[in-house]
């Protein structure tokens, strides 16, 4: 017999399951995003809640939180919301080129080396 609140189905969709299953397996994606689509590939298999916080290590209402956003919102809704606070004055592209500068340029003498201390 099954406790607790009944909690609704959660479908998903053949093109939601692969964008849900490719997210869970990536190594470039932030992990808390990875973890979120594990817990809605979990809870969409039928696994209850409890079971799926007791796998994943983490507390029953982090699993309720992100199975009724994406309820609520589908994909989307597993994306961090925007926060408050000043805006980032550098957009992403300017920062993918600051990096790719900073690992693929030398310093102004050549050197790579620090000085050797004695």
């Amino acid at each position: 017999m099954p406790m607790g609140r009944p909690k609704a189905e959660l479908m998903l969709s053949e093109d939601e399951r692969s964008q849900l299953i490719s997210i869970a397996r990536s190594r470039s994606i932030s992990a808390a995003l990875v973890t979120r689509a594990r817990i809605v590939l979990a809870a969409a298999d039928g696994e209850p809640n409890s079971a799926i916080s007791q796998r994943l290590q983490l507390t029953r209402a982090t699993v309720g939180k992100w199975r009724l956003r994406f309820l609520e919102q589908r994909i989307n809704g597993l994306y961090d919301e925007v926060r408050p606070g000043k805006p980032r004055t550098i957009d992403d592209e300017q920062l993918a080129q600051l990096i790719h500068k900073t690992l693929h340029t030398r310093p102004t003498d050549g050197s790579l080396s620090l000085p050797c201390r004695t």
